[in-house]
């Protein structure tokens, strides 16, 4: 196999799917030297959840944020990254049990409840945002909803709500540092004071247990001899406050663009509102907030016939398996209607994102909301040309999203 050498262009940043179109149809496996210091990059679906199925032979070992983040950072920072009670990066038996525990407080049932106050939520920051001729979804509505919504089930208190984002997005921001290394004290600062924030929180729930995600983590912990550790709990709880907020904000602002470049799939949706689920899976479909994950090959084998020594990093390009015209056909437009089951954007098999459901929830109820208030929505004079993307490779969304919005007209007296 001939090493390819593509490199992540701005042009890749700001559309990545001609990029994964050239890797997939090049062949099912191809080795980069130029992501990840040499790996080999899966594009096509089958492969990808082949993979995905079988964690004896691909470890998530290196999906711990620590692995991937620079040793500047000081070991008193990285050793909160280090948890052996891991969610991510455990394999079975642990992972079964760490799953089956986690699930006793993270109940389909607790989700659901959620419903009335994440609608609550979305019209409160929707009517505000909307009061505005020209507005910034990104910052106004897509990224703090998630947060409050986080933020509040982990018994945060409201003043606290602005320190969440930010510790949120210094997390993302240490993964990617050492192209960034200017910004180490500023992050290497904030974490500390994060991680002090959560031990603190936990201890105090472990006196005094509220009806919050943290009592009821330590709660079925206990249920298990004290199991989790007050590192594991800061653990999973970072894990609930990163991966749901950025995937929800992503989700929302991807799903927007996708859209406001589509009108004719509009008025599908505001013609018919019962799409609405249906779209949101379309969506993430056509442009995954999770663009890649990364996996670790314990033993000699082969990928499509293919030949990947032991220890060799796979990266697995879930936004290419998400457009693989041998899965979903005409994988390049965007269509509401489309059957969409059997996308990756959360991942497959016992690593599949325990924090879906809040996903889909959030984003289907912040589009109802939105498309009983809007007429239409259409981007700020310059700004669909000029779309800042997210520059970490593993995620993809809108930095910021200049919109403005043609309000209903309330219905006239008779």
């Amino acid at each position: 196999m001939q090493p390819l050498a593509p490199r992540l262009t701005p042009e890749v940043t700001l559309d990545p799917y001609p990029f994964y179109a050239s890797l997939r149809e090049a062949g099912p496996v191809q080795f980069v030297e130029s992501l990840m210091r040499g790996c080999y990059v899966l594009t096509r679906h089958e492969d990808i959840t082949s993979v995905l199925k079988n964690p004896a032979l691909f470890s998530s070992k290196l999906m711990a944020p620590g692995a991937m983040m620079p040793k500047e950072l000081g070991e008193d920072v990285l050793r909160h990254f280090q948890s052996e009670n891991n969610l991510l990066t455990s394999a079975p038996p642990l992972h079964t049990r760490l799953r089956t525990l986690v699930s006793r407080a993270f109940t389909p049932r607790r989700i659901a409840e959620l419903e009335p106050r994440i609608r609550e939520l979305s019209s409160e920051l929707l009517d505000a945002m909307l009061a505005q001729e020209e507005f910034e979804l990104i910052r106004e509505f897509a990224a703090p909803l998630p947060v409050i919504v986080i933020a509040e089930m982990l018994g945060v208190e409201p003043e606290r709500r602005l320190d969440f984002k930010r510790w949120s997005d210094d997390v993302l921001l240490a993964i990617t540092l050492p192209g960034r290394i200017g910004e180490v004290a500023r992050v290497r600062e904030s974490l500390l004071e994060f991680h002090a924030y959560l031990e603190a929180a936990v201890e105090r729930r472990r006196r005094e247990p509220r009806n919050d995600l943290i009592s009821a983590l330590i709660e079925a912990s206990e249920a298990e001899g004290g199991f989790l550790s007050t590192l594991d709990i800061m653990a999973f709880t970072r894990l609930l406050l990163v991966a749901g907020n950025e995937t929800t904000t992503n989700l929302i602002g991807n799903g927007l663009v996708a859209l406001l470049r589509n009108p004719s799939e509009w008025e599908r949706l505001a013609a018919d509102p019962s799409l609405m689920p249906n779209a949101i899976e379309e969506m993430l479909r056509y442009d995954s907030p999770a663009q890649a994950l990364i996996r670790v090959v314990l033993e000699d084998t082969e990928i499509s016939g293919h030949p990947v020594p032991k220890g060799s990093r796979v990266l697995l390009l879930l936004g290419a398996s998400n457009r693989d015209p041998r899965r979903f056909p005409e994988p390049d437009r965007f269509d509401v209607t489309r059957e969409a089951q059997g996308h990756v954007s959360f991942g497959h098999g016992i690593h599949f994102c325990l924090g879906a459901p809040l996903a889909r929830l959030e984003a289907k109820v912040a589009f109802e909301e939105l498309f009983r208030r809007v007429r239409r929505v259409s981007f700020a004079p310059g700004q669909e040309a000029t779309i800042p993307w997210n520059q970490a490779f593993l995620i993809r969304g809108p930095k910021s999203l200049r919109l403005r919005a043609e309000r209903h007209q309330p219905a006239q007296a008779a």
